[in-house]
């Protein structure tokens, strides 16, 4: 479940916001019209995401974002786009101006979700990934994956005796967020879990629990090659 909070003082824009967290799915958001009491619950729960309007009657969103714990992803709301500047000065993940319509909303929180798996991948916070499929976001253990397989604009993530997920995220974007020490992107189109490679030769590589092979092309064979013995040396060292 992703945790949310957005502080607006128009009532109708949280509506908006409402409406479209529902919509994404997923999403625990709690809505507030006073900077305050959202300030508050901010820095309690400590969100993974805060949607926060810039002009508010009584307090600046900007001066706000300056105070929100690191960790959480800022996404500011407004009705002026002279303010965007003063957004990304204090590294707002995106601004989105309003009236806002679904798929832009859609395009900001992705890019959030991608800032707090790469968060996660790094130790930061749990080793998962949040991934989008279809209508609604699931939440994937990354010690449960075997591999990646891109498919177009998608890409197909194996988890052994789990349903396959589809998701729409490029394999640069998933292998940017998968720990490094752990997966290797060994072609155009795999990317392998280290963990589950049982045998390989320079151009094949077979996993545990799949009959099938995953391809190694000719550009990955060093790196793969050069990766997978440090891996298995560390392990044996253990």
């Amino acid at each position: 479940m992703i945790k949310c909070v957005a502080i607006d003082d128009e009532p109708i824009a949280l509506s908006i916001i409402q409406e479209y967290c529902r919509r994404f799915g997923n999403i625990e958001l709690q809505c507030f019209t006073s900077p305050i009491e959202g300030m508050a619950c901010i820095k309690h729960t400590l969100p993974d995401i805060v949607f926060l309007d810039i002009e508010m009657n009584s307090h600046n969103g900007v001066q706000l974002a300056k105070e929100i714990p690191d960790g959480t992803c800022v996404i500011f709301t407004t009705a002026y786009s002279e303010y965007a500047l003063d957004g990304f000065n204090v590294d707002a993940v995106d601004f989105l101006h309003k009236p806002i319509f679904y798929p832009r909303f859609e395009r900001a929180v992705q890019k959030a979700l991608l800032l707090i798996n790469a968060k996660r991948a790094s130790g930061l916070r749990r080793d998962t990934l949040t991934l989008k499929v279809e209508y609604k976001t699931v939440v994937v253990e990354v010690d449960d994956i075997s591999y990646v397989e891109a498919m177009d604009n998608y890409v197909k993530v194996f988890r052994p005796g789990l349903p396959v997920i589809i998701s729409q995220i490029t394999m640069k974007e998933i292998e940017n967020v998968l720990p490094s020490s752990r997966f290797i992107r060994v072609h155009r189109s795999f990317i392998v879990s280290l963990n589950a490679i049982e045998k390989f030769s320079n151009r094949r590589i077979f996993l545990k629990n799949y009959d099938n092979y995953i391809p190694v092309g000719r550009t990955y064979t060093e790196a793969f090659n050069n990766l997978y013995n440090i891996f298995k040396q560390n392990n044996y060292s253990k």
